[in-house]
């Protein structure tokens, strides 16, 4: 097993905030030391039949903690599904039927092994111990915590300020989410920053209950397509993992370079020297990776995840071919360019010959006109590094393919 450092420095990658930090670092010394693995849950209520890859944000960091040795517990909230997470609503949730939770959660099942190994994963449903409590119990949970201190959640003290109804159920979430991690002895429980008043109520009953309690670590949620608001179906932002091959394999071409980052940061299984070349290269850094190219491999990277590399590399040479057929004359001239650091783009338009002047190129970059491998620029300040073929495109007829160096 990697150090305590070396594991710390995994751990961290993407993560928002971990509650408390130097514990954490206490748990992993002594898993070291003793040999023993740490529990790690998240728990995924199955409210809709398929993911997309926002959903799979915290599915890759439980499978980094699985790659690092320890003990990862999938929790299927079939339970906590029919009363509905109130996190974020500004009403009631309409209840799912168990017939509808348990379709769901099979679908879950399929989709999340294409992320993490089945042979080291715990699949445990909440309903083993949350449908076997009786009244007393519950109340029992429900006297553990007040109504004031449910009222300190920001979506449940809006809704009360505004005078919309908070039926009592909606407080049993929390708690019941909570006491999954008393069940599970949980050591680490993952979630998103919209869950870190549940993630802590599950550190606050396990106090109650003389546990040791549980290191929260709370990851981004993630941008759709649109790199501003959640990656959400419905806004229609969003990647599925049971698209087909050359949709994910498009859409993912799509995206700007800063959520290209992003998404490496938190999808993919490249290291973290790989990342930080994707990273330099975004930001001009010599020696950085080629934006474009980085946005192929990640492309290839998801769909190989959920299709198998076969259908990874016939859906590149799909968007390679079909780039080419719409957009990408087959005569165009060959440019020999050398830079001795990242080039202005509206220098290297008026160097390839596109443009007359820079000026002339700057007002084609304001209007939308310029693209680069594919990719609208809109950026008159852009620096493009020089490394690599790329086409270029100015307006609707002018092109050149760039070879830089000597």
């Amino acid at each position: 097993m990697k150090s305590v450092q070396e594991q710390m420095a995994v751990i961290r990658r993407g993560a928002v905030e971990i509650l408390v930090e130097a514990e954490l670092e206490e748990k992993i010394a002594g898993s070291l030391r003793t040999g023993t693995p740490l529990r790690i849950k998240a728990g995924f209520d199955p409210t809709a039949p398929d993911l997309h890859l926002g959903h799979t944000v915290l599915i890759q960091k439980l499978k980094q903690f699985q790659e690092l040795g320890h003990e990862v517990c999938f929790l299927i909230g079939d339970f906590t599904g029919m009363i509905g997470d109130p996190t974020g609503k500004n009403e009631t949730r309409k209840a799912l039927t168990r017939e509808d939770v348990l379709r769901n959660a099979e679908t879950y099942k399929a989709q999340v092994f294409k992320i993490l190994d089945p042979q080291k994963t715990r699949v445990v449903f909440n309903s083993e111990w949350l449908a076997k409590m009786g009244a007393a119990e519950m109340i029992a949970l429900a006297a553990k915590s007040t109504v004031a201190r449910m009222l300190e959640r920001d979506d449940f003290g809006k809704r009360y300020a505004s005078q919309l109804p908070i039926s009592i159920h909606e407080f049993l979430y929390p708690l019941i989410q909570g006491y999954d991690s008393v069940a599970l002895r949980a050591d680490v429980e993952l979630g998103g920053t919209d869950q870190k008043f549940n993630l802590l109520m599950g550190r606050e009953l396990q106090k109650q209950e003389g546990q040791r309690p549980q290191s929260v670590l709370m990851m981004p949620l993630l941008e759709g397509l649109d790199g501003v608001n959640k990656m959400s179906k419905s806004l229609g932002n969003y990647i599925g993992i049971t698209e087909p091959p050359k949709e994910i394999y498009g859409k993912v071409m799509s995206i700007s370079d800063e959520l290209m980052v992003r998404y490496y940061e938190l999808l993919s299984d490249a290291d973290l020297a790989t990342l930080q070349r994707v990273r330099d290269g975004v930001a001009h850094v010599a020696g950085g990776a080629h934006p474009m190219e980085s946005k192929k491999a990640l492309a290839r990277e998801m769909v190989a995840r959920f299709h198998g590399v076969d259908a990874a590399e016939q859906a590149a040479a799909e968007f390679i071919l079909q780039f080419k057929q719409k957009e990408v004359p087959d005569d165009i001239p060959q440019v020999r360019l050398a830079y001795d650091a990242p080039v202005w783009i509206c220098r290297l338009l008026t160097d390839a010959g596109l443009t007359a002047s820079n000026g002339e190129a700057r007002r084609l970059v304001q209007q939308g006109a310029v693209k680069l491998a594919g990719e609208k620029i809109d950026d008159p300040e852009r620096e493009i590094p020089p490394w690599g073929d790329l086409v270029i495109q100015a307006g609707k007829r002018k092109f050149a393919r760039i070879c830089f160096g000597k």
